[in-house]
């Protein structure tokens, strides 16, 4: 019998927990060591010189940019900080990543996603989903990169938790799933001090890889 094919777009968190029977936690301990741990990582003077001036930007020109805009001028330059691409894993962008999950065939090209790999993406860890306007009505944008975290998920033999981050508009969102739970953090804003936490967690995020790409 063929699978059922849906695309991650067409994903929300009521069917994905109708159908795979999902649960979103309040209190995650996955999460909460995240977090606190990114609280640990140094944000250097330089690094605090180009956020400002990425920041400045952002404030200035984020009403006016469309998705592309926005991350070729603020998310990719962030991303860039911490570095995602080294010898055995990178980061990769609009990559297709499917995987049979039951009766179902889930597929789609996430923004971005970080996984082992040189040329082309083997073993996902870290899903990205982006959409600019907080206002317009595209879906569920945490669905959609917990539907890609599925398939990262299923793809790892689920033998390990996925990380994701879904940026709408200026907030960001970080996001962890392991087996038939997940958890999603408070919602950072790029627009004032929390940029300084979203890079550390992006720092300890990056901690977290290497230490999967050891095992």
């Amino acid at each position: 019998m063929e699978p059922i094919k849906v695309n991650f777009k067409d994903c929300d968190r009521i069917f994905l927990e109708d159908t795979f029977t999902l649960i979103q936690l309040q209190k995650f301990d996955l999460l909460s060591n995240w977090t606190e741990s990114g609280k640990l990582q140094q944000v250097t003077d330089f690094e605090r010189e180009i956020l400002i001036r990425l920041q400045d930007t952002l404030i200035y020109r984020v009403d006016d940019w469309n998705e592309q805009e926005l991350i070729e001028n603020f998310i990719s330059p962030l991303f860039s900080i911490i570095n995602f691409n080294t010898l055995v894993y990178g980061m990769f962008s609009e990559r297709l990543l499917k995987a049979i999950i039951g009766e179902y065939e889930l597929s789609g090209n996430p923004d971005a996603i970080v996984a082992k790999g040189r040329r082309y993406p083997k073993i996902p860890y870290f899903c990205f989903h982006e959409y600019k306007k907080e206002q317009e009505n595209k879906g569920d944008p945490a669905g959609q990169c917990l539907a890609a975290m599925l398939v990262a998920q299923e793809l790892n033999n689920n033998q390990r938790p996925i990380y994701g981050v879904v940026v709408k508009g200026l907030m960001w969102n970080f996001l962890v799933l392991r087996g038939k739970e997940y958890a999603i953090s408070k919602s950072y804003q790029a627009i004032d001090e929390d940029i300084y936490d979203i890079v550390k967690l992006l720092k300890h995020l990056k901690i977290i890889i290497e230490e999967y790409v050891k095992q």
